[in-house]
């Protein structure tokens, strides 16, 4: 059977990015200051391995994300069940809109796609811890 793509994986982030809100660096760079936002990673380890991670980031690799968001899996993450701003990132973007977009449908409130994502934060000489397992 031959596979005919109906959407892209453009049109596919281009619908989330019509349906999410992103925080611009300069505003996520307040909020991890303050510690006002919970910074979720959903790049893969080899990826954190090699930039580093947003100071106090959460790695969740987005092939996990709905196992872990979901508080009745046996994979659920205590993370996703806090009362905060959540922050979703990783290289450039289309992954954590994806991960926003999908994390709203399954009730995660208050979930933000960081605009530029990890890039645009470096760019802005944004600060990067080394990834510990």
């Amino acid at each position: 059977m031959t596979f005919i793509s109906t959407k892209t994986h453009q049109d596919l982030v281009a619908e989330a990015e019509a349906e999410i809100s992103f925080v611009p660096v300069a505003d996520a760079q307040q909020l991890q200051e303050a510690g006002d936002a919970e910074f979720i990673d959903l790049r893969v380890y080899r990826e954190l391995e090699k930039t580093g991670v947003i100071p106090g980031a959460h790695s969740c690799p987005r092939g996990l994300l709905e196992f872990w968001l979901d508080q009745d899996s046996p994979f659920a993450r205590e993370v996703f069940g806090r009362d905060k701003m959540f922050i979703f990132y990783c290289d450039n973007g289309w992954r954590s809109a994806l991960s926003t977009h999908q994390a709203e449908t399954m009730g995660l409130q208050n979930v933000h796609c960081l605009k530029g994502g990890l890039d645009g934060w470096m760019d802005a000489q944004g600060p990067l811890s080394p990834y510990h397992w």
